[in-house]
């Protein structure tokens, strides 16, 4: 029962093939031996700055050779029998992906500025409007599509019946295998398990109930064994770092060429990975992550603005996430990236603070199908927070009250990922001291801006104007919610190679800090 059987079809130019994720994900379409992916290369030489031949003379069709790729070289583009020709040799090389280069003039038929640059994004004008009218003939007026144009181009009836043989063919495999068509029907819809809140529910619960102290990272793999045992379209990956991203699960198994799987080892290819992602997600099945370290999100931010824009759910997984990550130095120490991702319309950004929070992260990802989720995750080991049920729940409101003495609180600590645990040290002292103290852990800040303006009261009051945010980050986004007589401890600039502890003394993030900080506010 072959009841996928389409291809994916791919059109590009000069301008793409110069793009440097056009190596990243070729190359590792051709490793694949992905015989259903078929591009057609509108090879005319011109880009917005003219002839391409004094910056771009690569022997395409070889490099594609090199890949691993069928290459179909000097197809006339402009003839339709030419490239439908083309196509049918692609399809019937399933074990590799093909290439059909086709020779083509830009602006053909204007034929004084045919094969240049001034008809890449111009108007004609009038004047060549007319000289191409008469060079191909052409007296329809404009916007007029001919009858016999409309009629060769119109497959309704030859829609209609391939939709009637792929019906008639998934009646047969649904009739033979019920269940599993029934799986793929829920998958290709987009919805997930009817048990979904409930299984996930008691996910979150049985980690909950560990009490585990954890890094992020870990605990976010501890999540995806717990989630992955059931729900088959996650299909994760990594871009060469998986032992450190923490992304193979129990239940995972590698994608190799002709062979199938759940988990892509993507290479040292971060945009190639989230551009794939992309398209995962749009073809629908499938709940598409993949890790690498925050600060190389960098490397992919065209694919993630893409993810946003575009409304995918594509689950991002950021490990590495601060200064904590320690000897490594500020190359690899992203001080930018988490305030970078906030400002992205439509991403929205978990920095949990232990395994609980973690595991509510992934629920929420993985249930959210308008738009991508970045994870942002920890190297070192941070320690589990006790929490009530009722707060388990307010976790998923994106802000909460983890710890409140009594009264109304005098000063207010906000703080998100491995700086939760310096607010709850810094705030079991200021209680010492008699001083009323609330901690809120902020795990999603778009997720409580997005709350209701009495929530958001009742965890951070007006009135209590002594507010001090703590995050291993950049500082600027956190003063809309300490307001102008509050502190915000951060980094600003970029860190320093040494251990993680010496580096968070050194910066002042610190539970002393925060301590001083608050006895300066109150």
């Amino acid at each position: 029962f072959d009841v996928v059987d389409h291809s994916t079809y791919v059109f590009l130019g000069d301008g793409c093939l110069m793009e440097g994720v056009s190596h990243e994900v070729c190359s590792l379409a051709g490793t694949l031996g992905l015989g259903k992916l078929i591009c057609l290369y509108d090879d005319n030489g011109i880009s917005i700055d003219g002839d391409v031949a004094g910056w771009f003379s690569d022997d395409t069709p070889a490099r594609f050779r090199a890949y691993g790729w069928h290459v179909v070289e000097a197809v006339d583009g402009h003839d339709p029998q030419a490239v439908s020709d083309a196509i049918a040799a692609a399809k019937a090389d399933l074990g590799r992906p093909s290439l059909i280069c086709c020779k083509t003039i830009i602006g053909f038929g204007a034929k004084n500025k045919q094969g240049t640059a001034a008809t890449h994004g111009a108007p004609l004008g009038d004047e060549e409007i007319a000289v191409a009218r008469e060079t191909l003939r052409w007296p329809h007026e404009p916007f007029e599509i001919p009858q016999a144009i409309r009629t060769a181009w119109d497959a309704t009836e030859i829609g209609r019946a391939h939709e009637a043989r792929w019906l008639a063919l998934f009646e047969a495999y649904a009739a033979e295998f019920p269940e599993q068509a029934a799986e793929f029907q829920r998958r290709m819809n987009g919805e997930l398990p009817e048990d979904f809140d409930r299984r996930a529910g008691q996910a979150v619960t049985t980690i909950a109930a560990e009490a585990k102290d954890m890094a992020t990272r870990k605990a976010s793999e501890r999540a995806l064994n717990e989630l992955g045992e059931w729900l088959p379209e996650l299909l994760g990956g990594s871009a060469d770092l998986t032992g450190s991203n923490n992304t193979f699960h129990a239940n995972s198994s590698a994608i190799a060429a002709g062979a199938g799987g759940n988990y892509v080892f993507y290479g040292v290819r971060e945009f190639g990975m989230a551009a794939i992602m992309n398209g995962l997600a749009l073809h629908g099945g499938f709940i598409p992550y993949g890790g690498t370290f925050l600060t190389f999100a960098d490397y992919a931010r065209n694919a993630l603005r893409m993810a946003a824009l575009m409304e995918q759910g594509s689950i991002f997984v950021f490990t590495h996430d601060s200064i904590g990550l320690g000897e490594d130095g500020p190359t690899h120490q992203p001080i930018e990236h988490v305030a970078s991702l906030r400002l992205m319309p439509n991403m929205r950004v978990w920095r949990p603070c232990d395994a609980v929070e973690t595991a509510v992260a992934w629920r929420d990802a993985i249930a959210r199908r308008n738009g991508p989720t970045s994870l942002i995750l920890t190297r070192q080991g941070l320690p589990h927070q006790l929490r009530t049920s009722d707060q388990i729940d307010a976790i998923t409101r994106g802000g909460y009250i983890l710890f409140s003495t009594p009264a109304t609180p005098e000063v207010i600590l906000i703080a998100t990922g491995s700086e939760v645990g310096l607010a709850m040290a810094a705030a079991k002292q200021l209680a010492e001291e008699r001083v009323e103290v609330r901690v809120v852990s902020m795990p999603c800040v778009e997720l409580f801006d997005s709350q209701s303006s009495d929530y958001r009261e009742h965890v951070l009051p007006a009135a209590v104007t002594a507010r001090v945010a703590v995050e291993a980050g950049s500082t600027g986004l956190w003063w809309r919610h300490v307001g102008s007589g509050g502190a915000v401890l951060g980094i600003d600039h970029f860190g320093a190679s040494a251990p993680a502890k010496q580096l968070f003394e050194k910066f002042g993030i610190t539970s002393e800090a925060v301590i001083k900080a608050a006895r300066s506010l109150k």
